[in-house]
């Protein structure tokens, strides 16, 4: 079974605005709201793909109680602890440039941590795959993600998967996960880069993160492509498809999904890798989530 967590859950809001400007009062031309979370995100986008998983996550109030009730209209299996506070909501505003404003989220204490713990540990097993995915609210901290690791004390061959910034990232290597995937600007944060690294500095950059115990590195790189070094000593490069950006959020979610997916069918990291990147790609083609035909289209436009 493939397992996600999302800690900090989301209503994301999203608004079209034509020439946004501030100071004045903005009339939108077109709206919507859909669930959001990194680790929801990519179950989703596994279920689109004919892969089972099963999401959990922490939810509180209205907001949590409508990601809850959409998520059950979406037909994923789910488990979502009740905590205080409120879900957060994101307003993503579309206009001549993308603009975000994320809320801060739900009070999750170490208690509430605990409570996940132990359903991970109850249902884990060898084989299994643990995706770790996204933000964590206040007061938690960067040792959130590993103390969950550790905590859990997941099977060995249990397959750990890691999306997260910094010290979240970081903190996780030394459980050794089967992959992680920083974007060029989180690699840069993490290695104090002034510039955006070329392909070379990326895959160097990705080595330093084996070494500290990352079995396989994805470092998604948006209309650049992706770079990937392995495990089995591989240096993998795949040129993202062209096409005119609508909404980038979800398509790193996305590139997950279509690896995992991919490489439970062949085996193979190139083609986990270029699979993944016409995933995250065709979500960014589109409004949302991309269909599993949209994503098998841009696909064959990469080959």
């Amino acid at each position: 079974m493939i397992y996600t967590v999302t800690f900090n859950p989301s209503l994301d809001y999203y608004v079209k605005v034509n020439n946004l400007r501030s100071g004045i009062v903005n009339r939108t031309v077109g709206e919507y709201i859909s669930v959001g979370g990194k680790g929801i995100n990519v179950s989703l986008a596994l279920k689109e793909l004919g892969n089972e998983s099963f999401a959990f996550g922490f939810v509180a109030g209205f907001t949590g109680r409508a990601i809850d009730e959409n998520v059950t209209r979406s037909g994923l299996e789910h488990e979502f602890i009740e905590v205080r506070g409120q879900s957060r909501i994101n307003v993503k505003i579309k206009s001549t440039a993308e603009t975000d404003i994320n809320g801060v989220g739900a009070e999750v204490s170490e208690s509430d941590v605990d409570k996940l713990t132990d359903k991970l540990r109850e249902r884990l097993a060898p084989g299994d795959w643990l995706i770790i995915c996204g933000s964590v609210p206040p007061p938690l901290d960067d040792r959130t993600y590993e103390n969950l690791i550790k905590k859990t004390r997941p099977p060995k061959d249990v397959n750990i998967v890691v999306d997260a910034c910094g010290g979240l990232l970081t903190n996780t290597l030394k459980y050794r996960p089967f992959l992680i995937k920083p974007n060029i600007f989180e690699l840069s944060e993490i290695f104090g880069l002034k510039t955006l690294p070329d392909t070379r500095q990326i895959a160097e950059c990705a080595r330093r993160l084996q070494k500290q115990g990352a079995r396989n590195v994805i470092v998604s790189m948006g209309g650049d492509g992706a770079v990937m070094v392995t495990e089995t000593a591989q240096a993998l490069y795949v040129r993202a498809a062209r096409g005119q950006l609508v909404n980038s959020v979800g398509a790193g979610d996305s590139m997950i999904a279509g690896f995992i997916h991919e490489y439970l069918k062949s085996g193979n990291y190139f083609s986990a890798l270029n699979f993944a990147t016409a995933a995250g790609s065709a979500c960014a083609f589109t409004q949302h989530l991309a269909t599993r035909e949209q994503i098998e289209y841009i696909e064959s436009l990469m080959l």
